[in-house]
């Protein structure tokens, strides 16, 4: 249930996948993440960052899932990106069957940029759960 004064749903969700699908939420998320960093006295970009994996149970409808083998769930997993101060750099949603190493590098590389590559090809280290990537 949406508030009363948004439009119809179908209004409100037709935009967020029109602004998902051209960028328009990642380049918001980019330029308050570098507004914070720079009151916090930091650069922009960041010089490393820490990748994290949750699973979670999810039904048959709507998309791919898989079965995360020891932690015994059959859904989906996501992988998260952040800075040291924990702000979103990369998020990436795919099936739970996914290894944690395979998944980080799979979706949150950003080779376009040249900044966050795969924990293979930069050389980011493992650390006690997460991983570290510099």
């Amino acid at each position: 249930m949406l508030p009363r004064d948004l439009p119809p749903w179908r209004t409100v969700y037709h935009d967020f996948r029109a602004w998902r699908d051209d960028g328009t939420w990642a380049q918001l998320n980019t330029a308050l993440r570098e507004q914070r960093r720079a009151r916090q006295g930091r650069q922009g970009q960041p010089s490393a960052g820490i990748v994290d994996s949750q699973s979670v149970k999810t039904t048959g409808v709507g998309g791919p899932r898989g079965d995360a083998g020891g932690k015994k769930i059959n859904g989906r997993k996501r992988h998260v990106l952040v800075d040291t101060q924990g702000f979103v750099l990369r998020a990436t949603v795919h099936e739970a069957n996914i290894a944690d190493r395979a998944g980080g590098s799979r979706g949150l590389s950003r080779r376009s940029a040249g900044r966050w590559t795969s924990s293979s090809t930069r050389g980011g280290r493992a650390v006690s759960g997460p991983t570290m990537m510099r």
